[in-house]
């Protein structure tokens, strides 16, 4: 971890020459494709990579030769081919039995949702999550991502970095309101940080979204650094910041003490969770030199 990067700038800058800048730009074309942009023209794919056209034409040619990409008129999309991509992460973390059963427990005595996600740049990825509920609201699920500021699982992340990466962290930030409710004040985000970081725990009430309200606490590794979070959630209008501290904190703390020794059983999960403060903004490439197709 370390200071915000440039997208196609390598982390160590002494393995520069090794760092593949057309493999970064094929990441950053699928990376491109979410919920809200399911299926994307040329230009539209070229913008959300923050890539010139012609760099994003040869990286969709590769990754639709590979099976990754698909085409349909002028439009591209997605291809079951990285389902395999995504469950090997799954498989290797051993997230099933590691991770699940926690959750399961958690649900099964308080109802509602957990979660357990990690940092990664500007967001949050959740890695695992149960739930009961089928209310209409952004949805949770493994390999979600939503803005680290808006969540009690990002709040309580970066409460757990060391102060030059948090440091790195507000200075590329730009916080959206995602309801009337979302802290965007980068002052007041800091103060919640502090207080997160005093109490050992956060709370967040309709920040992410309407009917919202989660109580989040550190997973930590072997090294005693936060890697990443478990929270627990319920619906604003039937639970409230003070009865989740009172009800479940300390199952909580609980639950991530029990993942927290799992951590000591298999490494690979402590470092997939490890939070990730690489900031990658759009590239200002233009490689006016090309013909745009």
């Amino acid at each position: 971890m370390g200071r915000p990067l440039k997208q196609g700038e390598p982390p160590d800058p002494s393995r520069r020459s090794e760092f593949v800048e057309g493999l970064a730009k094929g990441l950053a074309v699928l990376e491109c494709f979410d919920a809200e942009n399911p299926a994307m023209n040329l230009s539209e794919v070229a913008r959300r990579a923050g890539l010139s056209p012609s760099a994003a034409r040869r990286s969709l040619i590769t990754l639709s030769a590979l099976g990754y990409i698909g085409q349909a008129g002028k439009t591209f999309h997605l291809k079951s081919k990285l389902l395999g991509l995504g469950s090997a992460v799954l498989l290797t973390a051993r997230i099933e039995e590691t991770l699940n059963p926690e959750l399961r427990a958690l649900v099964t005595r308080f109802g509602d949702a957990s979660s357990v996600a990690t940092l990664d740049g500007h967001d949050v990825i959740y890695v695992a999550h149960h739930s009961v509920q089928r209310a209409r609201r952004r949805m949770a699920f493994a390999g979600a991502r939503y803005p680290a500021t808006a969540t009690s699982l990002g709040r309580v992340i970066l409460a757990g970095l060391p102060p030059h990466e948090l440091d790195a962290f507000f200075a590329t930030l730009t916080p959206a309101p995602l309801t009337e409710h979302t802290v965007v004040d980068k002052r007041r985000l800091r103060e919640i940080i502090d207080e997160t970081r005093q109490n050992d725990h956060a709370v967040s009430v309709d920040q992410l979204d309407y009917g919202i309200t989660a109580l989040a606490v550190p997973i930590r590794a072997p090294d005693g650094a936060v890697v990443a979070a478990l929270n627990t959630s319920g619906y604003s209008g039937s639970v409230s910041p003070e009865s989740l501290i009172g009800d479940r904190l300390e199952a909580l703390r609980s639950a991530a003490a029990v993942i927290a020794q799992t951590l000591l059983r298999y490494p690979v999960l402590t470092n997939i969770l490890r939070a990730s403060t690489v900031i990658a903004p759009a590239s200002t490439e233009t490689e006016s030199s090309e013909r745009t197709p």
